[in-house]
Formats: C-alpha cells, sequence, structure tokens
C-alpha cells in the first residue's frame, strides 16, 4: 500500500463524472409534479427503524431522541456538553437532517443516567430511554420512515402523476443514486477526494480538527460517484431491471452476494424482489462481476482516469463493495394534503428519500430516456 504522505504522483488525471452529465430519471417518461419541499422543519419527518431495541440491562443508556431543526453534529455536541460526556462515548446508528423533525436513538453509558432530564430543549425532546449491553454503533439500523409534504403544487392536479408514478415505483423500485448532498456543496467533498486520490492534495492539507472525517467522506464520494454512473448506464441502456450473466446478485433479506448464472432462474428471483443487482464501490477488496458486467465496469473506470493503484493508496479507507442499484420502497403512500402532497414511505438504511422524491418532483430538466419497467 503506497503511504498517504510520500510524493507519489500517477499519470494521468482523474475526474468527476458527475459534472459531465445528468443523471436520469426513471419516472423521466412520466409527468412530474414539480413543488418544493422542506419549508417547514415539520415538512420532513424521519424516523429510524432501529435494528434492534434496547434489552432495559446493561451499561449502556439507549436514548430515543426527537430534535426539530438541528444539525446531527449539533445533537451530538449538545449531549455530550450538557451530559459532560466524550464525544467518543456517545454512540449513533445514523445522522440525521437538519431541516427536519426526526427521531433516533443515541446511547450514552449508563452512568450518565441521572442527567438525562437535563438534555430537554425548544428544540430537542429525550421521549424515552433504556439500558443495553452494547454501544450504538453507525449502520445499526434497518433504515428510516418518511412522511414528507411537497408544498406549492396543486393537490388536485397533482395527484394522478404522482399516482402513476407511484405505481411504476412499487413495480420496479427506484435507481439507487447517491443524493447530491453526498458530493458537498457545488461537489467540494468530490473534488477533494480526486485531488487525495490524484495526489494533488495529501491528508496534511485538511485541517486537524476535520481531518480525519472529510478524508473518509472524500473518498467515498468518489466511489459514490463512479457508483452514480455505473448505475445511470444501465438504466439509460434499458438495463436497470434486467438481469445480465456475470452480475454481483444481493439476497434482500440476507445480504449475501454471488453472480448470476442462470438468467433462467436469477431474474424471476429479481422480479419478485428476492434478490438485487449490485453495482460498483470500487476498491481493492470489492467483488467482481464477470462478462459483460465486469467490462463495463472496467470501461467506466478507463473513462474516469482512476487506476486500481489510486484506490490502493487508500487501502484501509476504500476497501470496496457493492451497492444495489435498485431501492424499493416500503409502505409507499401518495395523499393530497391541504398544503400540497403528502409522501409515506420507508427506506433502508443508506438509500436517500432525495433520490426517490426527485422521481415525484422533477425539478431539474433531463433528457428522456427509455425504460425496461412495465408501464
Amino acid at each position: 500500500m503506497i503511504d498517504d504522505h510520500d510524493e507519489t504522483h500517477f499519470e494521468g488525471e482523474p475526474s468527476s463524472l458527475q459534472q459531465q452529465t445528468e443523471l436520469p430519471y426513471l419516472t423521466e417518461n412520466l409527468p412530474g409534479t414539480g413543488g418544493r419541499w422542506k419549508e417547514r422543519p415539520e415538512d420532513f419527518v424521519v424516523e429510524e427503524i432501529p435494528a434492534y431495541e434496547p434489552v432495559d440491562s446493561g451499561e449502556h443508556l439507549f436514548l430515543w431522541i426527537e430534535k426539530r431543526d438541528v444539525a446531527g453534529a449539533d445533537l451530538i455536541s449538545h449531549v455530550g456538553r450538557t451530559l459532560r460526556c466524550p464525544l467518543g462515548d456517545i454512540g449513533v446508528a445514523g445522522v440525521k437532517d437538519r431541516r427536519a423533525v426526526t427521531r433516533q436513538y443515541l446511547s450514552v453509558p449508563v452512568k450518565y443516567a441521572d442527567l438525562i432530564e437535563k438534555l430537554g430543549t425548544e428544540s430537542i425532546q429525550v421521549l424515552k430511554s433504556a439500558r443495553h449491553n452494547n454501544k450504538l454503533r453507525t449502520g445499526h439500523l434497518r433504515g428510516n420512515r418518511f412522511s414528507i409534504l411537497i408544498r406549492d403544487i396543486d393537490s388536485a392536479e397533482a395527484l394522478a402523476p404522482a399516482l402513476a408514478i407511484a405505481d411504476r415505483v412499487r413495480k420496479c423500485g427506484f435507481p439507487n443514486y447517491y443524493g447530491q448532498q453526498r458530493f458537498g456543496h457545488n461537489g467540494e467533498t468530490l473534488k477533494l477526494g480526486l485531488d487525495l486520490l490524484s495526489g494533488q492534495k495529501r491528508s496534511r492539507d485538511i485541517p486537524e480538527p476535520q481531518r480525519r472525517f472529510l478524508r473518509r467522506m472524500s473518498l467515498s464520494a468518489v466511489q459514490s460517484d463512479l457508483f452514480n454512473h455505473a448505475l445511470a448506464e444501465r438504466l439509460n441502456d434499458r438495463l436497470l431491471n434486467t438481469v445480465m450473466v456475470g452480475d454481483v446478485m444481493e439476497v434482500v433479506a440476507s445480504g449475501g452476494k454471488f453472480v448470476a448464472a442462470d438468467i433462467h432462474t436469477e431474474q424471476p428471483r429479481y422480479d419478485l424482489g428476492e434478490t438485487a443487482v449490485t453495482g460498483p464501490m470500487f476498491g481493492p477488496k470489492m467483488r467482481e462481476p464477470e462478462g459483460v458486467p465486469l467490462q463495463r465496469e472496467q470501461q467506466l473506470l478507463e473513462r474516469s482516469g482512476l487506476l486500481p493503484e489510486h484506490f490502493a493508496k487508500f487501502l484501509n479507507l476504500m476497501t470496496g463493495t457493492r451497492r444495489p442499484y435498485v431501492v424499493r420502497p416500503g409502505e409507499l403512500i401518495v395523499s393530497p394534503d391541504a398544503e400540497g402532497l403528502r409522501f409515506s414511505f420507508s427506506l433502508p438504511s443508506g438509500s436517500y428519500a432525495t433520490v426517490l422524491l426527485g422521481e415525484f418532483m422533477k425539478s431539474v430538466n433531463l433528457p428522456p430516456v427509455p425504460t425496461d419497467c412495465p408501464s
């Protein structure tokens, strides 16, 4: 592995594919609703679906917290400051939006139990608490439930188009793109990741208080950018809902991976939602597909100017994995509201409500693309 602090450079410059082409919608051939969201925090309600519930015993205290218009980092800081608890002792499964009303678990050592009542503010409430054996860790959640209001639309006119899109999404899922927030304001996080990979910047160029976090996020943004474009190419080529020989599949229930060999067996399993086709989060330990899917991923890397050596340079941060191309939301309901349309649904951890809502709102003009999903 190449040391991050040496002066190693690579021939050619890796570049962002994100800026070169817009990402297409699955439902581009269906009219959108337009509208605005997050006008008020109450317009965007998120509730974690925990991976497990506390068991009322153990050395950690799980706090079910509701916050309103509070950033995730500010919530952690408030808990640490109020309890005088080191930030490293606070457990969290996932970071929630600021401009929203969110409910989630945090964990703290049980020795702070007597101070919990001091956490309440006008914007933060502890709804319940219970003990557990383990500290809460990042990713320890099944997903999130959402209730989102889209304003500035005529619900009577927008309901029919929204229901048509919802029907398509229920049948086929939606493209599991990473949301734009993954790449930072004006793509700054993505640019930093590309600069680190190319050697144009070093870890020491990042200010110390944020170095560890920004390095991880920026390198992940590069992987996410490549994944988004691998996904967009499947959609544009009418292959989004088609299993190809050589695809790396994921068993939805267990997360187990395997390579598709018999399409006559695997396509029906995919159509039933039992499996998902996965795309690349490039890295040295990523499981590669075979045949045509492998060729497609290799060609994508070639166009980006990235080489395996770039990823190996940060092996501890870019090991590589696979991510499903398509997500099927749970309990998707669209209903008229006095102020617009309300969308209720659940998503697995790591999928973006902004991406799903984009299929409905279509606030950005994108070129129409064909769909391989049944009408």
